[in-house]
């Protein structure tokens, strides 16, 4: 008898284990690399993932005081991944409005027969400008030698941040092993992603197949009111009494796929930046902060590009020859304060400098500088390790080779606060600085 139930279990697990696994099985329509990013309007909240197997509904239901009782609906997008297994993803997107203000809500997104995600939960923006924004600032972050995710992960988990600005190249790369790195990397950081806003730009290793990984996965939010796309290159938002610019620095490097990119993300920058200096709007968001991948100025050895006095020449000055569309000009004129860059794995704070010419402060260097303070944070971690340093130069005020990343907070219209994070070293701050600014607006070379 002991040996009829044997076989009996032995013919059972084999037909098991012979049955082939249809993509129609619910299993494959599960939600995952769920993650949420700003709206133009503090009242709404971009919520985005992905499902392996076509599913039509695009549901997040959600509420406060951990009640979902508000259902809302998106759309979904086929996005085939170039590579030669020509693997197709559904990108869902859905856009929850009319949130109050600071308020925490509680969600789950997905659908009626496919099943849900787990639970998260983010705050809305609050649209005060007594708002004390909190950010966590880094580039150049892999899905293998991620040695900043941890603490991402608790201080996210713990509050302790309010959004994410990633200042280009993920996953290492998005595209590779036909699109999987890039699928194990969203779901990484989904426990950063999907509880507070995570907002990038591209760099050059998002370059595949004309970004497409980047401009399908993402939601940033662009002046038409649509999320995703081209809108992922450059955008803008207001959070707290800050005016925060994306952009990409990789169409003057990419120019195979069109110059006509560096003319309209030129003539939208100085659109979007005369707007923001109309005297109401720079008052109430006085703060203007950009975030692009390859920086105008570092220190670094490795890069020929940081040997010259010139930096990154092609997004300083614009491209070869013509110097046509350089941003550096563009951004002193509107009086951009503060701006991100990554690239180089290292960190290095700058002096405020303009034409490679140090502008301090007359009470310090970083109180009112005639000049937009750089700051370069490209060192949470990849397979490509660090980058090594040359010799300082005139703009160098500190600089440091530790795994780390950024954290930067706006007080006020007059005072914000950034530090460096070292994993390395337990999490020890290795450096920070106060910018400080009595007022904001064009530099004293262009009034």
């Amino acid at each position: 008898m002991a040996h009829l139930s044997g076989i009996l279990l032995l013919l059972f697990l084999t037909a098991v284990a012979s049955k082939s696994i249809s993509y129609d099985d619910p299993v494959f329509g599960q939600p995952e690399q769920i993650h949420i990013s700003y709206g133009l309007d503090p009242s709404l909240m971009v919520v985005t993932w992905i499902t392996m197997n076509p599913v039509n509904d695009s549901i997040v239901e959600y509420g406060e005081n951990g009640v979902l009782n508000q259902r809302a609906t998106g759309n979904v997008s086929i996005f085939q991944d170039s590579g030669t297994e020509k693997r197709r993803e559904y990108v869902h997107r859905v856009v929850l409005r009319n949130l109050k203000p600071g308020h925490r809500y509680s969600y789950h997104c997905g659908s009626d027969v496919y099943g849900w995600s787990p639970l998260f939960w983010f705050a809305a923006m609050r649209n005060d400008s007594g708002f004390v924004v909190r950010a966590a600032v880094y580039g150049d972050m892999g899905k293998d030698i991620a040695y900043s995710m941890p603490r991402l992960q608790e201080e996210t988990q713990l509050g302790h941040f309010d959004l994410i600005l990633h200042v280009g190249d993920m996953a290492y790369d998005m595209n590779s092993d036909n699109a999987r790195f890039g699928d194990e990397y969203m779901n990484a950081i989904e426990s950063i992603a999907g509880y507070i806003p995570y907002m990038t730009c591209p760099g050059n290793h998002e370059n595949a197949y004309n970004f497409s990984q980047y401009t399908a996965k993402f939601s940033m939010p662009s002046s038409m009111n649509t999320f995703g796309g081209d809108a992922n290159h450059f955008y803008s938002f207001n959070v707290g009494s800050a005016h925060i610019i994306g952009f990409s620095t990789e169409f003057y490097y990419f120019t195979e796929y069109g110059f006509d990119q560096i003319i309209n993300q030129y003539q939208w920058l100085e659109q979007d930046l005369r707007k923001a200096n109309q005297p109401a709007n720079r008052a109430r968001y006085p703060w203007i902060i950009t975030m692009g991948h390859k920086p105008m100025y570092c220190s670094n050895s490795d890069d020929n590009d940081c040997l010259t006095t010139e930096g990154y020449s092609y997004v300083r000055n614009g491209l070869p020859f013509v110097e046509a569309y350089g941003l550096e000009k563009l951004f002193a004129q509107y009086g951009v304060d503060l701006e991100f860059w990554a690239h180089e794995h290292s960190y290095e704070r700058l002096w405020p400098v303009y034409n490679s010419t140090v502008h301090n402060g007359t009470k310090g260097a970083y109180i009112d500088p005639d000049a937009p303070v750089h700051i370069v944070t490209g060192s949470a971690g990849c397979p490509e390790r660090h980058d090594p340093f040359g010799i300082p130069r005139s703009w160098t005020a500190y600089r440091n080779n530790d795994y780390g990343y950024s954290r930067m907070n706006i007080y006020n219209a007059s005072h914000l606060y950034l530090e460096q994070v070292s994993d390395d070293k337990g999490g020890k701050v290795v450096d920070s600085m106060w910018l400080i600014k009595s007022k904001h607006g064009p530099y004293s070379y262009f009034e």
